[in-house]
C-alpha cells in the first residue's frame, strides 16, 4: 500500500500531465490552430474522469487517515495541507455513479460538436465605411458603442438575434436538459444549482441572497437612467442596438485616440510593473487579435500550474491568455488594454500561488470563480480611475488625456454603473430559470421569451443590448452557470479598493499593491475561501456596500472623486518600479505565427508589436 506521500506525490505528477494535454489542445482548437476536436473531447474527458474519480478520493482520505494526529514537524504539516487540498478538489468536482458518469462523456461530446459548428458559423454587420463584413462578437460589441449611425448598429444587434436563435436550434436546449439530467444523477435538483453548491460553496438560495439585495440596492438608480436618457434623446435612445452608444458611443469614439491598440501591450507591461506585480518566471502566451475560426471571447487557462515539487524546487507557471481585438475598428484600443489587464491579472494570481500541489493553482472548482475573477477585475478597474488615465492614456502626440473628456466619460458612464452591474446580475437570474424548465419547455420559444423577461425585469429593456443567449459562457460546462462569479467578484474589488484608498491613499502605480495581493490572495490559491482572502487583506468579511454605493454615486460626485486623484497624483512622487520586468518568458502570436517576445527585453517586445501592428493593419501607430 502506498504511503501518504507516494500518494500524494503521484497525484501532482499524474495531474500535471493529464491537465496539460488537455490544456494544449483546448488552446489550440479555441485558437483555430488544429481542429482536433475529437482529440479535444478524448483530453477534456481524460481530464474530467481525472477529477472525477471515486478510486482517487477514497485514496486520499485513506492517505489523511494514515497520518498521525499531530504533526511532527512543517514537512509533515506540508503533506497534510497537500491532501487536502487534493481531498477538496476531488469532492467539488466527484461524480460517484456510473450514470452520471455516462451523462457526463455525452455531455462533453454534445459540447463538443455546438462548439465545432459554432466555430464555422459567420456573422455580418454594417460597419463604419458602411460596408457589409464578417463580424466576431467583439467587432459587434464595439459597432454596437462606436458607429454613429443607427441601422448599422442596428445589424450589430440583428447579429447578435440571430446567434441566438442559431443556438438554441443547434443544440444548446439537448445540452440544457442533459445538464439538468447530469445533475440530478448527482442528487440535484438541476445544474443550476449544482454549479454553485460546487463552485461556490453555496445553496443557490444563499447566493441569491445575495444578488436579490444587489437588486434591490440598485433598482431606483438604473429605472433613473433609463428615464433620464429616454428624456434627453427621445424613446430610442433606449432600444437595444442605441442603448451602448447613446450611454458612451460619441465619448468612447473622443477617448479613441488616447488608447491605442498598438499601444496597449507597452501600457499593460509599464503599469503592472509599477504595480509590484511579477510572474515568477511563468511562461505565458498572448493570441490577441481577431481570426476566423478563433474562440470569440477573452480568456486566460494555465497548462502548467504553478508550484513546489517534492525536492522544493519551484515549478514556474505556464499560461495562455487570448483577446479578440480589430485594431483598425474605433473602440478597439480601449477594448484590448481592458482584456490584457483583466486576463493579466488571472495570469498573475495563477502564476503567484506557491503552495506545494498543482491542485491549488488552476481555474476549475475548487477555485470559486468569485474568487477567481476578483484579481482580475481588480486589475482591469484601474483603468477606469482618473488618474490611470491622466498618467497613461495619450495620444499619438505624446499629450496627456484632457480633464474635459475624463469629465465626459464621467457624465455618460456613471448614470449607467448599476446599469452596467445588472448586465452581469440578468445572467444568473436566467440561468437559474432556465435550469429550473421542465424538458417538455426546454423550447426555442418559451426559452427566448424567458430571456426578454428577465431581461425587461432586471436591465429595465425589452431585451439587452448583449442579448442573454449570444454570450458564449453560457454554452461551454466550465463557465455555464457560473457568471454570477463576475458580480460577487466586483463587490469583492470594490471591497479591496477601497482598502487601499484608505490605506495608501491611491492605487495607480503603488508598488505596495503587487506584493500585498500576492500574499494575501494569490499564494493560497483555493487554500483558501474568497471570504477569507478578503479578511486577510481588508479585515472585513464579503461586503456588496462598496460596489452598491459606487453605483448609486451622482455624476458630481463621482467627478468630485476623479478631480481629487488627479490633484493628489500631480503631486505625488511616485517611487520606482520594484524591478526591471515582470519576470516572465512572453510571447506574444496570431495562431501559429510568433509575433513578438521578450527574449531581448520587454521594451524590444513591446516595439516588435507596434511595428506588427503599423504594418499588418497600415495604420498610424500611435
Amino acid at each position: 500500500m502506498p504511503s501518504a506521500r507516494e500518494v500524494f506525490d503521484t497525484l501532482n505528477t499524474d495531474y500535471l500531465t493529464v491537465h496539460k494535454t488537455k490544456e494544449d489542445l483546448f488552446w489550440d482548437t479555441y485558437m483555430a490552430v488544429s481542429n482536433d476536436d475529437a482529440g479535444f473531447a478524448r483530453a477534456e474527458e481524460a481530464y474530467k474522469n481525472f477529477i472525477s474519480d471515486p478510486a482517487r478520493l477514497a485514496t486520499v482520505r485513506g492517505a489523511l487517515a494514515s497520518l498521525p494526529a499531530s504533526d511532527p514537524d512543517e514537512a509533515s504539516a506540508a503533506l497534510r495541507r497537500g491532501l487536502k487540498g487534493w481531498l477538496a478538489l476531488f469532492e467539488a468536482n466527484i461524480i460517484d455513479n456510473d450514470a452520471a458518469r455516462q451523462l457526463m462523456s455525452e455531455l462533453i461530446k454534445l459540447e463538443s460538436d455546438l462548439f465545432a459548428k459554432r466555430r464555422e458559423l459567420v456573422l455580418q454587420h454594417i460597419n463604419e465605411a458602411g460596408q457589409t463584413e464578417d463580424a466576431t462578437l467583439s467587432m459587434l460589441g464595439t459597432n454596437l458603442s462606436t458607429n454613429p449611425v443607427e441601422a448599422a448598429r442596428k445589424s450589430s444587434h440583428d447579429a447578435l438575434m440571430s446567434l441566438e436563435r442559431w443556438v438554441l436550434e443547434h443544440g444548446l436546449l439537448d445540452i440544457v436538459s442533459k445538464r439538468n439530467a447530469f445533475a440530478r444523477a448527482q442528487g440535484f435538483d438541476n445544474y443550476f444549482d449544482y454549479k454553485v453548491e460546487k463552485n461556490e460553496q453555496m445553496s443557490a438560495d444563499q447566493l441569491f441572497s445575495i444578488l436579490d439585495d444587489f437588486e434591490a440596492r440598485t433598482r431606483e438608480a438604473n429605472l433613473r437612467a433609463l428615464s433620464d436618457l429616454a428624456q434627453s434623446h427621445g424613446a430610442h435612445a433606449t432600444q437595444p442596438w442605441n442603448l451602448r452608444f447613446y450611454i458612451s458611443g460619441d465619448v468612447t469614439r473622443q477617448l479613441d485616440p488616447y488608447f491605442s491598440f498598438a499601444k496597449g501591450l507597452e501600457r499593460w507591461v509599464r503599469s503592472f510593473r509599477h504595480l509590484g506585480i511579477e510572474y515568477r518566471g511563468a511562461t505565458m502566451q498572448l493570441d490577441l487579435l481577431e481570426r476566423k475560426g478563433k474562440y470569440q471571447n477573452g480568456f486566460c487557462h494555465g497548462p502548467i500550474p504553478s508550484f513546489f515539487d517534492a525536492q522544493g524546487n519551484w515549478v514556474a507557471g505556464q499560461i495562455n491568455f487570448t483577446a479578440d481585438a480589430k485594431p483598425d475598428q474605433v473602440g478597439s484600443g480601449a477594448r484590448a488594454i481592458n482584456t490584457l489587464f483583466h486576463e493579466g491579472g488571472h495570469a498573475a494570481h495563477f502564476a503567484n500561488v506557491t503552495q506545494n500541489s498543482p491542485c491549488f493553482s488552476q481555474e476549475f472548482a475548487p477555485t470559486s470563480m468569485a474568487y477567481a475573477e476578483t484579481q482580475s477585475m481588480f486589475c482591469d478597474s484601474l483603468l477606469d480611475d482618473a488618474d490611470w488615465l491622466k498618467r497613461y492614456a495619450r495620444n499619438a502626440k505624446g499629450e496627456a488625456i484632457p480633464d474635459e473628456l475624463i469629465r465626459a466619460r464621467i457624465e455618460s458612464t456613471q448614470p449607467f454603473a448599476a446599469f452596467a452591474e445588472r448586465g452581469i446580475l440578468v445572467v444568473p437570474v436566467f440561468e437559474r430559470a432556465l435550469y429550473r424548465l421542465s424538458d417538455e419547455e426546454l423550447t426555442p420559444e418559451r426559452v427566448l421569451l424567458l430571456a426578454r423577461e428577465c431581461e425587461q425585469r432586471i436591465l429595465g429593456v425589452a431585451v439587452g443590448p448583449r442579448p442573454l443567449l449570444a454570450i458564449p459562457h453560457l454554452l461551454n460546462q466550465e463557465s455555464a452557470a457560473s457568471y454570477h462569479g463576475y458580480l460577487l467578484a466586483n463587490m469583492a474589488v470594490y471591497q479591496t479598493r477601497a482598502y487601499f484608498e484608505r490605506e495608501y491613499g491611491y492605487l495607480t502605480d503603488n508598488p505596495a499593491i503587487g506584493p500585498a495581493l500576492a500574499e494575501h490572495y494569490w499564494a493560497r490559491g483555493n487554500g483558501i475561501s474568497h471570504n477569507d482572502t478578503l479578511l486577510s487583506l481588508t479585515g472585513e468579511p464579503f461586503n456588496a456596500k462598496y460596489l452598491a454605493d459606487s453605483c448609486n454615486q451622482t455624476v458630481a460626485q463621482a467627478w468630485q472623486e476623479a478631480r481629487a486623484k488627479m490633484a493628489a497624483a500631480a503631486e505625488r512622487d511616485y517611487p520606482a518600479p520594484p524591478a526591471a520586468d515582470l519576470d516572465a518568458t512572453i510571447r506574444i502570436v496570431h495562431g501559429a505565427e510568433l509575433i513578438a517576445d521578450n527574449r531581448d527585453s520587454d521594451q524590444a517586445m513591446c516595439q516588435q508589436f507596434e511595428r506588427w501592428v503599423g504594418e499588418r493593419y497600415l495604420a498610424t501607430i500611435q
